[in-house]
């Protein structure tokens, strides 16, 4: 699977799996690395990781199969990925100890990092992560879903082009304000036919990650911040048509409690709610909540 276009920033490193791209502003520590959502870039949190480089190092990159990382079959699982990470920032000369941003299924490998490699980790911000006791808390319907989770191709051709040119509308609408040069080949990367079906294929393997993270033993006692987005994600409303839309209300009480849950088990957790995010936009929506939550957590 070819680049179809040209990573507008970011330098690539070579890994033992590939050539994975990660960018860096800022200076000082501890540096500050996002881990994107499921089949994300991480160029989406350019907002967030432009305020945090004004006060520390800031890292975003592409995980192996994602964005401008080169190619590998998905999905990988969560040693893998975390392995990855380490390699790359020791490529790039980014000196731990980190603080850890994960979005969504990002969060379930930022946790999994920091349980694995706790000395290297200084902190963790979770936005409306993904997490292996979700199960137990959502609608039956949902749980479901997860539950079912397969490595299989789930959609046919015509269904994934007509997924495909909605998503690129939505996200082309949503990052209207950024520069063109960052925002297009963004977009035409994201939504070529190859990267895309790719993108769907990364959380495929959801029931054997959750797995995977409660063997790899409890979270390291470090200062935690669980953001929970309570709004609706203006984002998967477009996208999804008028009778196949529920209330998020539901399953966003459920998430919310699983985070309360989560973190009065933790010594040094809280969680933040935002009701004026949802899921997918919380990093453009409120990043000035996801700079302080980062600050917070950081070592004065």
């Amino acid at each position: 699977m070819a680049d179809d276009t040209e990573a507008p920033l970011g330098t690539r490193y070579e890994v033992s799996g590939g050539a994975m791209l990660l960018h860096r502003s800022g200076t000082g520590g501890p540096p500050v690395v996002f881990l994107a959502g499921g089949g994300m870039f991480g160029l989406y949190y350019r907002t967030v990781h432009d305020l945090d480089a004004e006060f520390t190092t800031s890292v975003f990159y592409d995980r192996l199969g994602t964005g401008w990382s080169d190619p590998v079959e998905l999905p990988r699982s969560g040693t893998q990925v975390t392995d990855d990470l380490r390699e790359l920032l020791r490529a790039a000369e980014v000196p731990g100890p980190y603080v850890l941003v994960g979005h969504s299924l990002g969060g379930l490998y930022a946790r999994l990092y920091a349980k694995r490699f706790p000395g290297e980790v200084a902190g963790l911000v979770l936005l409306d992560p993904t997490h292996e006791d979700i199960v137990g808390y959502l609608p039956e319907e949902k749980a479901r879903l997860l539950r079912n989770s397969s490595t299989e191709d789930v959609f046919p051709p015509e269904q994934l082009d007509a997924m495909r040119t909605a998503y690129r509308a939505t996200f082309g609408r949503a990052l209207a304000g950024w520069p063109a040069e960052i925002r297009e080949p963004l977009r035409d990367q994201g939504f070529s036919r190859e990267r895309y079906r790719q993108s769907l294929r990364e959380p495929m393997n959801l029931p054997r990650l959750f797995d995977e993270v409660r063997a790899a033993g409890p979270d390291p006692d470090v200062p935690l911040i669980f953001v929970s987005a309570m709004g609706i994600d203006r984002f998967a409303e477009e996208l999804l048509p008028p009778e196949a839309r529920a209330s998020p209300a539901e399953s966003n009480e459920a998430k919310h409690r699983l985070y309360t849950d989560l973190a009065a088990a933790l010594p040094r957790a809280e969680v933040r709610r935002l009701d004026d995010a949802g899921h997918s936009g919380l990093a453009w929506l409120r990043p000035d909540a996801v700079v302080r939550a980062i600050r917070d957590v950081s070592p004065r």
